[in-house]
């Protein structure tokens, strides 16, 4: 990309990221001697007035990059291995310096740049806290005040007292995490570090970068993960061979990186060539393959089989629980149509979500609803017991509620989090009476017979014929 200057982009204020013709050099040596000889030899070579020669090869990690990044934006990076997406982020945190260009950043920056960077290893957890935090910028009283807020998001019990040489990879980052989030930041980098969580961990940081967001943080988030980056950043940059080669609308910049991923390794340039040159908001053609597809109907599971059953350690460590007016949910649980308890849910099954709600004070027009969401907060579908306008007339004081939502299981794969509301009238005017959001978590057991692809299953019936 070019170093000029670039045009105004809508923004509010000032960037929050302003990245100038940055670049990154390395020298890179064939043999070790040839790293004394570069020390050594151009420094004769000058005193005796020749032209030094040099002992290295020049790999250029970042070539001109020029762009920037707007406040309260999720941006996600992508790109092949050995694109320069960690060199950059090291460059915009201050840990690495630019051979060329400047980059501005607006605002107190977090990052998790590797996992436990940081961390004394003999320190204690507690310990490495109070360090982290203080290289983060918060005061002795600041970290005091926030100490239980960190420990509880991390939840990993007394380990906290334990040197940080013998946590896992887990525990090392929901440590870290807990740190960088609870400094406030204005601007926070996450290089991949949350593929190492579990769901529950997950879902509970994407909900709290989601809100440094709404407070108007800027994130910069790295993943491998394409629907991750789909679901949760508001534009996408695509970055090969330390070029800025996309910047813009997710899903273009996704579709060319994919194209880009999946190119044969003759055609590379070419593809790059072509995503330098063609505009964002032109149609790319769906990277696929010519696959065999059978008509056979797929058999469902008998419930007799255990395909779906109780997991007992399974329990949803991100619910969150607004306040209540007047009425109160109990803890939702799904069932089988044989009413047995179950969280581990098979293809293609029905089942019946349930709670109880009991209303302290009397309320009108009453709504209930439920909602499934992905780890990442994508909302893939739920339902009203009614209609806007035609809820419950009355619930009188006192009265408990048995709330039933039958559905079938055409999720992907994976794990998914459920929600539970009740809304109710206040003259022409509806709020959440009770709401528990990401209260129960589910898993959707594999089926190697399944035909759909996506996150939900359409249901959708291939016919093909042959022409004569």
């Amino acid at each position: 990309m070019s170093s000029e200057p670039l045009p105004a982009l809508e923004s509010i204020g000032q960037p929050a990221i302003r990245i100038e013709g940055v670049s990154k050099c390395y020298p890179v040596y064939d043999r070790p001697f040839d790293r004394l000889r570069q020390f050594v030899t151009p420094r004769l070579a000058r005193a005796l007035g020749h032209a030094p020669k040099q002992y290295f090869r020049e790999y250029w990690a970042l070539q001109k990059m020029s762009c920037e990044i707007r406040r309260g934006e999720q941006i996600g990076i992508v790109g092949r291995n050995g694109a320069g997406k960690s060199t950059l982020l090291q460059i915009v945190c201050g840990t690495l310096a630019p051979t060329t260009g400047q980059v501005s950043v607006n605002g107190r920056i977090a990052a998790l740049l590797e996992l436990g960077a940081g961390f004394n290893p003999e320190f204690t957890g507690r310990e490495n806290v109070v360090l982290n935090a203080g290289i983060l910028g918060l005061t002795a009283q600041e970290i005091d005040e926030r100490m239980d807020a960190i420990l509880a998001f991390a939840d990993i019990g007394d380990f906290v007292e334990q040197p940080v040489k013998t946590y896992s990879s887990g525990m090392y980052l929901r440590l870290a995490f807990a740190v960088a989030i609870n400094v406030t930041p204005d601007i926070l980098v996450v290089d991949e570090a949350l593929s190492v969580g579990d769901e529950a961990f997950q879902r509970k940081c994407f909900a709290r970068i989601r809100s440094i967001r709404e407070g108007g943080g800027t994130i910069l988030f790295v993943s491998h993960s394409a629907g991750t980056v789909a679901d949760v950043c508001d534009r996408a940059m695509l970055l090969d061979r330390g070029e800025l080669l996309a910047l813009g609308n997710t899903r273009s910049v996704l579709a060319r990186y994919h194209k880009l991923l999946y190119a044969p390794a003759a055609k590379v340039q070419e593809v790059r060539e072509w995503i330098l040159k063609t505009p964002l908001d032109s149609t790319i053609a769906d990277v696929s393959s010519d696959r065999p597809v059978s008509t056979a109907p797929v058999e469902i599971v008998d419930e007799s089989n255990g395909a779906d059953w109780l997991d007992e350690g399974m329990p949803s460590a991100a619910a969150v629980v607004y306040p209540e007016l007047g009425a109160h949910i109990g803890a939702p649980w799904v069932e089988t149509p044989g009413g047995r308890i179950v969280n581990v849910l098979a293809p293609g099954r029905e089942y019946i979500y349930r709670y109880s709600v009991h209303f302290d004070q009397s309320a009108v027009g009453v709504r209930f609803g439920m909602m499934v969401k992905t780890v990442t907060g994508v909302e893939l579908g739920g339902a009203a017991s009614a209609a806007f306008g035609d809820g419950v007339p009355l619930v009188k004081a006192g009265s408990n509620v048995s709330v039933r939502f039958r559905f079938r299981c055409v999720f992907a794969p994976g794990t998914y989090f459920m929600n539970a509301g009740i809304v109710g009238l206040t003259g022409e005017i509806e709020n959440f009476l009770a709401r528990k959001v990401d209260v129960l978590m589910i898993r959707v057991g594999a089926d190697s017979r399944r035909l759909a692809t996506g996150l939900v299953d359409l249901d959708v019936r291939p016919e093909f014929e042959f022409d004569e």
